[in-house]
């Protein structure tokens, strides 16, 4: 704020209860201190002094900081000048107190006319000949040589970690506008979280104020952008519903955006999150995540890559589910109708370990840059189904164990059907790219080993519809000569695999 400026009315209350209003009609002097500051301790005599020198003419007003249960300023300078309780810490807020004593001097219109920080003694005497010429009294006798120069101030309490978030979310600026909920002193948020049904089974984050405006800081977009309808709902979901969610996951902040994007590529008519989350097959979208995002935000690529133990994995996928549940209202009994269900509906996001491939990653095959960062959902329906073959030492032999395997996903007499996500170890890629194969040649043996039907070889149909159904990554850790295959859902009346960047 600067010279000029007309503060925001408020009203505070002194230690007897009394009200005072600002502005009040005549100049006012604010002064806001708390307790624990030295530089304080040292301006609160001067302040009295103005009060006593000038209180005919003009409002000289301490604005205590202090928090309830704490030392006041009131019980260290006890006197007849007005000490208002701002513990709640609006008025600092709203007057963007970074630093006390800052001292704020107004005429009786509640305009700025001058503000100082710390002290200064020639800021002091200063504001002395300022409200000597505004008041025509006499001003204080002040032996000013007992005074040092200057000194720093101390931080404001409306700085301090856990208040500033809080005083940022209920200011008139605050980016949120979703409903608030109350819960009683008495009550126990987590189990209130599972009376209303808006957990996954398991125990959420709460979702307090201060916690989603510090998960909106992960991204730049506004709050009340609208990144999508969310079936079978059809409602509309905002970067604010999503960071609520994804505080209930577990996210931090620099995830958010790979949960937009998430919810962006499975809100489209091509994915089908609708009649992936209503089919009785149990269906659930899965996250692979390409480019430099992955280190950035420590997604696991390597051991242990498809379970738990590491928070971004883990908590990725779980924002996802939970805005399909909480705003899109896909809820098992509802619309969601899988028989058995799926650990994957919990959550289940990894990357490609791209540095140990030979081949081409998975983004760049789908049309983006190498230096972008991309998500890739599929809607998979089963899985994984382990490939455990140590011993084969050709690329054919080993892909004749893959293509076994994925012979006898859903129904090993049932052919055509929708996509299958291989998730190759690296010691099994090593196989394979020793012998120089490349990802299509994969895809041809799989192919070519999982055809039967008619007797003729040509008219034989495939276990996977068209080559480019089979999505292969690599990802996993260095020990275990293993692949993974995910069976995806139906593709032509299902779902299509869909790929989004991911914009901060």
């Amino acid at each position: 704020m600067t010279t000029g400026t007309s503060l925001p009315e408020f009203r505070l209350f002194d230690a007897s209860g009394s009200e005072h209003l600002f502005p009040t009609g005549r100049p006012t002097v604010l002064c806001f201190a708390k307790h624990d500051c030295p530089t304080c301790e040292l301006s609160m005599p001067l302040l009295l002094r103005m009060h006593e020198a000038f209180g005919d003419s003009v409002d000289v007003w301490a604005v205590s900081q202090d928090a309830e249960g704490e030392p006041t300023l009131i019980e260290e300078f006890g006197t007849s000048m007005p000490v208002l309780d701002d513990s709640s810490l609006a008025v600092s807020w709203n007057y963007g107190i970074e630093t006390v004593p800052t001292i704020i001097l107004t005429d009786g219109r509640g305009e700025e006319l001058g503000r100082w920080w710390g002290f200064a003694r020639d800021d002091w005497r200063g504001l002395v000949g300022r409200l000597e010429s505004l008041t025509d009294l006499e001003p204080p006798a002040v032996d000013w040589d007992t005074y040092p120069e200057a000194r720093p101030g101390c931080g404001s309490r409306s700085l301090e970690p856990g208040l500033y978030e809080r005083l940022s979310a209920d200011s008139a600026e605050s980016p949120l506008r979703a409903r608030r909920v109350d819960v009683a002193d008495g009550d126990d948020v987590m189990e209130f979280l599972f009376d209303k049904g808006l957990t996954d089974g398991l125990p959420v984050v709460p979702p307090t104020p201060e916690r989603v405006l510090r998960m909106l800081s992960g991204t730049q977009r506004h709050a009340q952008d609208v990144v999508a309808m969310v079936p079978p709902n059809l409602a509309t979901v905002t970067v604010e519903k999503i960071a609520i969610n994804a505080v209930m996951a577990g996210c931090r902040p620099e995830y958010l955006p790979v949960v937009i994007a998430s919810i962006e590529a499975v809100c489209t008519d091509d994915f089908n999150i609708h009649g992936v989350m209503a089919t009785t097959m149990g269906a659930a979208p899965v996250v692979v995540v390409n480019g430099p995002i992955r280190q950035r935000l420590g997604i696991n690529m390597g051991l242990g890559c498809l379970g738990q133990g590491t928070r971004s994995n883990a908590t990725i996928g779980r924002a996802l589910r939970l805005v399909l549940r909480n705003v899109g209202g896909a809820k098992p009994g509802g619309t969601e109708r899988s028989t058995f269900g799926s650990p994957s509906k919990f959550t289940l996001a990894f990357a490609e370990w791209e540095e140990r491939s030979p081949w081409v990653p998975l983004h760049v095959e789908r049309g983006f840059e190498p230096e972008d960062s991309v998500v890739t959902v599929y809607a998979l329906s089963g899985g994984p189904s382990l490939v455990v073959d140590h011993r084969s030492r050709t690329a054919e032999s080993l892909a004749t164990s893959i293509a076994l395997v994925v012979r006898g996903i859903q129904d090993p007499r049932a052919q055509a059907r929708g996509d299958v996500l291989v998730v190759v170890s690296p010691e099994h890629v090593d196989t394979l790219h020793r012998d120089g194969w490349t990802k299509n040649d994969l895809r041809e043996a799989i192919q070519g080993a999982t055809s039967i039907g008619l007797r003729h070889p040509d008219l034989a149909t495939p276990k996977v519809p068209e080559l480019d159904y089979i999505h292969l990554v690599v990802a996993g850790g260095e020990a275990g000569k293993y692949t993974a295959i995910f069976e995806g859902w139906v593709r032509d009346v299902g779902s299509v695999p869909t790929s989004r960047k991911i914009e901060d």
